[in-house]
């Protein structure tokens, strides 16, 4: 009797010590991975924020580009949209007349045109452009 009571200890012993063993890898293991998820959200985050502030640099250089150096047409001709164009350019405007209108979009670094945008290049170099007038009735 005595050895069966000894033999259930040492089962329950080790049972014990199984159990307490899961217990202590599950809760490290738990820790590590809320570390990692951690430092990946430092990651996004900081990743987003370097975005938001590149798009944020993009737009203001977009606004001002008529008035940087080198900018290829007078910077009183050049009417800003924003979206999905930059702006439209009145050539001649400044002397009464408008020789050519021109759409330009001012990019910084290695952005790209975006799908809307090479859509609105297509239609304009396809000569898919018109004019119309609107009235308002008052």
């Amino acid at each position: 009797m005595a050895d069966l009571l000894l033999i259930a200890l040492v089962m329950f012993a080790i049972g014990t010590s199984l159990l307490a063993g899961y217990l202590v890898g599950r809760a490290l293991v738990s820790r590590s991975k809320e570390l990692e998820f951690k430092e990946r959200e430092r990651t996004i985050r900081d990743d987003s924020t370097k975005k938001q502030r590149a798009s944020l640099k993009g737009q203001f250089i977009e606004q001002l580009a008529p008035l940087l150096p080198g900018f290829p047409y007078d910077p009183t001709e050049a009417h800003f949209l924003g979206d999905p164009v930059d702006f439209v350019i009145f050539r001649g405007r400044s002397l009464g007349v408008c020789n050519e209108v021109v759409f330009l979009e001012v990019k910084t670094g290695t952005s790209s045109l975006t799908s809307i945008q090479r859509k609105v290049r297509d239609a304009i170099a396809e000569g898919r452009v018109g004019w119309e007038e609107y009235r308002v009735q008052g």
